[in-house]
């Protein structure tokens, strides 16, 4: 009875659905209507974030507060059920789709999937990040946040009938969402949403997401306006920029470190063929490594705010080194130990089977980074630099050179930790360190494997990508008259005199395609004739020339420009399977659709 009951109301909201769509497409141009959409998405991305870091937070404080006896070793088990509670789940509730988790599905679901992303997203994302990092998983929450604002936008699109531009573009509109409402950052949400996922998109494309993204500020700051972190910044001195050059060529270096471990990790994971025993082996060993590292336990900024309040000894407190906690080159040691462990427990906890992302980390080691290095210089060679600077210009750095997006990086950190003051040395920093990983690593964690698949939109290819669903039927021209192979010169002169294009499909009686025959070979021939050196009698086949290129309507358009390219044609024929001609397709109607292609995105929200 509930199930039929269940079932009237969701045939009764569909109905209503449709209605409202019909009206709207009426009533409401699809600018305007985008604006409206981009909102109500910011808005539920705000929501999904405020309730994922409330449900994360909750699960927490629950377990580090509660007296269970044996007090801090009993935590160390605690990953380990978070992350069998994660792959649980995923085997108990998500069966017709396939789970996967960071940004790089929204990145392929751009490039190959029509940017249609799993219902199921919207809240399995949420549920399995909240029990990973919740029960101390040592990972971020912003990788399932932005899926979970991404799956979001998809689906609203889904719901509205958007096409595939639209949908993307709310697609990026919820990732940016579910970033702004987690940091309460607005302008980073937008800024990696664009860097990362719409590379291909131009300028009217802010509009959408600044909309979202500032709905999403609102909502989160609504139910929760507790800062990531707090810090007072102090200005910068000029006398300090070659230290932050070399901070910059470290974090460099150490991304690129990173991300080969990434790869590497993930390889030996997936050897491990049973998801059970590899969240036991995953679980046990990340225990272990908290166990010697506290600081890794959970997402990790408790230990950066910590840092930043120049509570360097905190990083020692319920150690087994507890009792070296003020001494300067215990602390030291253990800041570079806890870096390399963090390197290691956030990858263990998502090949583990757990959900949580590198963006998160990437924060946690940059933070580290520039406090080894400033803290370390002060102590070892009596500098006085200041280190707190260091430390945020660290966690730009690395999160600018792990997912090569350097406006992230530093829009994030200058919002998240009010570090405007420091945006010199955060675009110095965070430049160097994005091109020293990329001179050794082309794509990032995220689109290395994509690239490998052929999977991978990427801003060099945007002229391939603006052509990518235009397909050869779409731009063949078939107003062109036949000529038989085996007519004689004579017999043609009427069809070519009263053609409209000059050039001329040669064919047999069964349409089989053998070349081409361009009006002036014909004129030439009628003028040999005049003159007596030809009687007219020739055939078709005597004068015609044969294809240079030719292409079926499967061709990628793209291949066809560089097909046109290589032998400066203006012209391909068009043929079958059978090679039958089909039509032709010109130089001229590829650039008219290109052009059309671009004014539409020029002119998106006119």
């Amino acid at each position: 009875m509930k199930s039929n009951k269940f079932r009237h109301y969701y045939l009764r909201f569909l109905v209503n659905l449709r209605s409202f769509n019909h009206w709207r497409k009426k009533q409401i141009s699809g600018s305007h209507f985008l604006v409206l959409a981009a909102a109500i998405v910011g808005i539920l991305g705000g929501l999904a974030g405020s309730v994922l870091k409330l449900l994360t937070h909750s699960i927490e404080n629950y377990l580090q507060r509660a007296d269970w006896g044996l007090k801090f070793y009993v935590l160390l088990i605690f990953p380990l059920i978070g992350i069998l509670l994660t792959v649980v789940y995923v085997k108990t509730f998500i069966r017709k789709s396939k789970f996967e988790h960071g940004l790089s599905q929204l990145i392929y679901s751009i490039s190959k999937s029509g940017s249609k992303i799993p219902v199921h997203n919207t809240y399995s994302q949420i549920i399995t990040s909240a029990l990973t990092i919740g029960f101390g998983g040592s990972a971020g929450l912003e990788a399932p946040i932005a899926v979970t604002g991404a799956a979001i936008g998809a689906n609203t699109s889904k719901g509205f009938r958007l096409n595939y531009r639209d949908r993307t573009l709310l697609l990026a509109c919820g990732t940016a969402a579910g970033i702004a409402s987690v940091f309460n950052s607005p302008v980073a949400g937008m800024v990696l949403a664009l860097e990362l996922l719409l590379p291909q998109f131009s300028i009217p494309a802010f509009i959408p997401l600044l909309i979202a993204s500032a709905s999403a500020t609102v909502v989160a700051q609504l139910i929760s306006s507790e800062p990531l972190f707090v810090l007072v910044t102090e200005n910068w001195k000029i006398e300090a920029i070659p230290y932050y050059v070399l901070a910059g060529l470290l974090v460099g270096y150490f991304c690129n470190y990173f991300t080969k471990l990434n790869f590497w990790m993930s390889a030996r994971f997936k050897k491990i063929k049973s998801i059970f025993v590899k969240a036991l082996a995953g679980g046990l060993i990340l225990g272990c490594l908290i166990a010697v590292l506290p600081a890794l336990y959970g997402e990790g900024y408790v230990t950066i705010q910590a840092l930043l309040n120049k509570n360097y000894s905190h990083m020692l407190e319920g150690s087994f080194f507890r009792e070296y906690a003020h001494n300067e080159l215990w602390i030291l040691g253990f800041a570079l130990l806890t870096l390399f462990g963090k390197s290691f427990a956030a990858l263990i906890t998502v090949q583990a089977g757990g959900n949580g992302g590198s963006f998160g980390p990437s924060l946690v080691m940059g933070g580290f980074l520039g406090f080894i290095f400033a803290f370390g210089a002060n102590v070892l060679f009596g500098t006085s630099l200041n280190v707190t600077n260091f430390i945020v210009v660290g966690m730009a750095a690395c999160l600018s050179g792990i997912m090569h997006a350097p406006l992230t990086g530093i829009f994030l950190i200058a919002e998240i930790t009010g570090g405007y003051k420091l945006m010199v040395p955060l675009m110095i920093v965070s430049a160097i360190s994005f091109y020293v990983n990329r001179r050794y690593n082309k794509y990032s964690i995220y689109t290395r494997q994509l690239a490998q698949q052929g999977a991978l939109i990427s801003l060099e290819d945007k002229e391939k990508n603006i052509l990518t669903n235009v397909s050869v039927a779409e731009l063949l021209e078939t107003d062109f008259t036949p000529i038989d192979i085996n007519a004689t010169v004579q017999d043609c002169f009427s069809s070519v005199l009263n053609a409209k294009k000059n050039i001329f499909p040669v064919v047999d009686k069964d349409l089989h395609f053998h070349g081409l025959l361009y009006s002036e070979l014909l004129l030439d021939e009628a003028l040999h004739i005049k003159e007596g050196t030809s009687d007219g009698s020739g055939t078709i086949k005597d004068i015609m020339q044969p294809a240079i290129e030719s292409a079926t309507l499967s061709t990628p358009i793209y291949e066809i420009i560089q097909q046109m390219e290589r032998k400066s044609l203006r012209t391909i024929p068009i043929v079958n399977e059978a090679d039958c001609f089909l039509g032709f397709i010109t130089k001229n109607a590829i650039f008219n659709r290109y052009r059309e292609e671009l004014n539409k995105e020029l002119t998106y929200l006119d």
